[in-house]
């Protein structure tokens, strides 16, 4: 192990996720040839400088250029957060405030995790289910009932859910820890759907060429169905959790329940929803008057 790109592959070979980053932002950059005794802070801040210069892809459409935007803040403490922890496995750090500090240059922008505002009511999110094309429905739909992340969803396969039980396991999600979860009735229909004459370990939610949705599959269909549906244009897949997470602290869930459900902490359902249950407690304690 020799370069920098070498650690990232090391580091790659059990976590798929940050090997997706480091084909996109490490191998075909400057950075991945610098030997790992060479390092310095002056090669990670030129690549962090890269990073933050390249614009986030919003979605490819078939027709036209594809939408942009600013890299967020959030996004580029992802990105570095991979090859931070790639290079720690093989690095000590750098004596603080010295060339030799490689690990200066890669610190997290503080308050990068700012709540998302952007909610979808139920109407609104039913338009969207209409308006998205048939493959990619049931998935969609899916996001609507469920408050998964958009790649756990499609993680699942047809043996992940139980339809005797309508209990749904959840195993490959960003926490890393298998969670089981129960299903009320139209949940369970629409995933006894899917399952159907499919082999345990077949996706649950199959694209038209037998294989699973992932980021990049999913962005076209939920775009296209934004704009046919007169949505907000930044409206996404996590927008769908967010709107489903938010409905669930408002209706009064515990934030602990909502957590356990989500595949999340409860400090980050604190941070991000606290504002929505003080809500629901003022409206709860209103009921009250005499």
């Amino acid at each position: 192990m020799e370069t920098v790109a070498d650690a990232c592959r090391e580091y790659a070979k059990t976590r798929p996720e940050a090997g997706h980053r480091f084909r996109r932002y490490v191998y075909a950059d400057p950075i991945a040839k610098v030997k790992l005794d060479k390092l310095r802070r002056r090669h990670v801040k030129e690549w962090r400088e890269r990073l933050e210069a390249q614009p986030a892809l919003v979605s490819r459409r078939k027709e036209g250029e594809a939408i942009h935007r600013k890299r967020a803040a959030s996004t580029v403490n992802r990105d570095m957060a991979v090859l931070r922890a790639a290079l720690a496995k093989v690095l000590s750090p750098g004596a603080p405030n010295s060339e030799a500090a490689w690990q200066e240059a890669l610190k997290a922008i503080p308050n990068a995790n700012g709540r998302r505002t952007l909610y979808l009511d139920r109407s609104q999110r039913r338009k969207l289910v209409a308006k998205t094309d048939t493959q990619a429905a049931p998935f969609v739909r899916a996001l609507c009932l469920l408050p998964l992340r958009p790649g756990a969803l499609a993680g699942l396969t047809a043996g992940d859910f139980d339809k005797r039980t309508s209990e749904l396991t959840i195993g490959k999600d960003k926490t890393g820890k298998p969670r089981r979860i129960q299903l009320p009735a139209e949940a369970a229909s629409l995933l006894t759907a899917q399952a159907k004459n499919k082999l345990p370990g077949a996706p649950l939610f199959m694209r038209a060429n037998g294989k699973a949705w992932d980021k990049e599959t999913w962005k076209h269909p939920i775009a296209a169905a934004v704009a046919a549906a007169k949505l907000p244009g930044e409206a996404t897949a996590y927008t769908l959790r967010h709107s489903t997470i938010t409905d669930l602290v408002s209706a009064g869930l515990p934030l602990l329940t909502i957590a356990q459900i989500s595949g999340t902490s409860a400090e980050m359902i604190e941070r991000h929803y606290g504002h929505l249950a003080s809500d629901a407690a003022v409206k709860a304690l209103g009921e009250l008057a005499l």
